[in-house]
């Protein structure tokens, strides 16, 4: 028997999940990919109130993608292009892909991108981000949930600065859409995405990508698709909506595995979910924090998230990583690719990654810290 402790790489499908692909392709192979998919949209189409309703959005501003890359890509390059002088404000914890995006629109328009300061806890320190805030600021980008540990950074305090200061605000909540309660009225956010596969527990190859219907007219595609521009007489007109961001190619059997993924977790009491999971978490630190071998690595004040991250000491990650997963253990382990920025301000090549959910438990807790206790 296996215990998945990496819900932050990508969690288990529920039965219902995969009932729902099967049937889909159950269809396909009966009366064709394409005949099932154009009798999938009405579904889907219908299915964006239940996008909409888990992030306390509007299904307008909901476009579905193909992964958390795709949705970050098509929004960001939408945005009015970066000018000389430019600035870029982004987190410690910034995921990597972000970061090489944005680095390098700034190269080329001659931007800075800029870190955020850090309290000692390691989150944004909002008091001095407000004084590093000027004129010259064009965006804001926060991983809110870092890929490598604990931390929950202050998202909606920063979309306080951003929303004051009218500077478009972009959070990744890879780790936390399906972890805690995300409403992006509090968060102040501009923009939002996450993957399906992670919290979720959607399938792999779906995303979701939130844009403000306020911010939609001042941002236009990099590329457009029969789908996010169609054409009207004798000229192409975008969607009015967020399906700007979408691709025609859009596989429906992920799509309504990922809603009915989505409509099961906006039946769950989320805080209460949430809350749950952080004692769940709690329990696995404690129990690691008493082991000479292990050092834990989390960052952040509680509360924290069900990300629990550690080294073993004298011990290759990687290696560790693929030791317990022969004794039934699976885990996430990172290198300094997934949050570069962080790692090296902490001098750290690698930390290993318990990522914990609903499904798991305080027995499966207790034999994880029992075969680290061992190696």
């Amino acid at each position: 028997m296996r215990v998945h402790f990496n819900h932050a790489g990508a969690s288990l499908m529920a039965p219902e999940t995969m009932a729902v692909l099967h049937a889909h392709f159950a269809l396909e192979s009966a009366i064709g990919p394409m005949e099932a998919g154009a009798l999938a949209q009405a579904k889907l189409q219908a299915g964006r109130a239940e996008f909409a309703k888990l992030i306390n959005a509007q299904p307008s501003e909901i476009a579905l993608c193909a992964s958390g890359s795709d949705a970050f890509g098509m929004a960001f390059s939408a945005l009015p292009s970066l000018q000389k002088g430019d600035r870029i404000l982004v987190g410690r914890q910034e995921w990597g892909g972000n970061l090489a995006n944005y680095q390098r629109a700034a190269s080329a328009a001659g931007a800075t991108v800029e870190v955020m300061p850090c309290s000692a806890d390691g989150s944004v320190d909002v008091g001095k981000l407000s004084e590093q805030i000027d004129a010259r600021v064009r965006l804001l980008s926060l991983t809110w949930l870092p890929a490598n540990g604990g931390l929950i950074n202050p998202a909606a305090a920063i979309g306080q600065l951003a929303n004051a200061a009218g500077i478009p605000y972009l959070i990744d909540a890879g780790q936390a859409l399906g972890q805690l309660p995300v409403d992006v009225q509090a968060l102040g956010c501009d923009i939002l995405k996450s993957a399906g596969r992670k919290h979720l527990r959607g399938p792999r190859g779906t995303a979701l990508l939130y844009v403000r219907s306020s911010m939609m007219a001042n941002m236009v595609p990099a590329f457009v698709s029969v789908n996010s521009a169609p054409w009207h007489q004798d000229r192409y007109a975008l969607q009015q909506d967020a399906r700007r961001f979408e691709c025609a190619e859009l596989y429906s059997a992920q799509g309504l595995g990922l809603l009915q993924a989505v409509q099961q977790r906006n039946l769950m009491n989320q805080a209460q979910s949430f809350a749950e999971l952080q004692a769940l978490a709690d329990y696995l630190r404690a129990g690691l924090a008493k082991l000479p071998n292990i050092q834990l690595q989390d960052l952040g004040a509680s509360p924290s998230s069900g990300i629990v991250s550690f080294t073993v000491r004298d011990k290759d990650c990687f290696e560790v990583q693929l030791a317990l997963r022969e004794l039934g253990y699976t885990v996430g382990a990172n290198g300094v690719a997934y949050t570069p920025l962080d790692m090296q301000a902490r001098g750290l090549k690698s930390v290993l990654r318990a990522s914990l959910s609903y499904l798991n438990s305080m027995e499966e807790c207790d034999g994880l810290i029992r075969v680290l206790a061992q190696n």
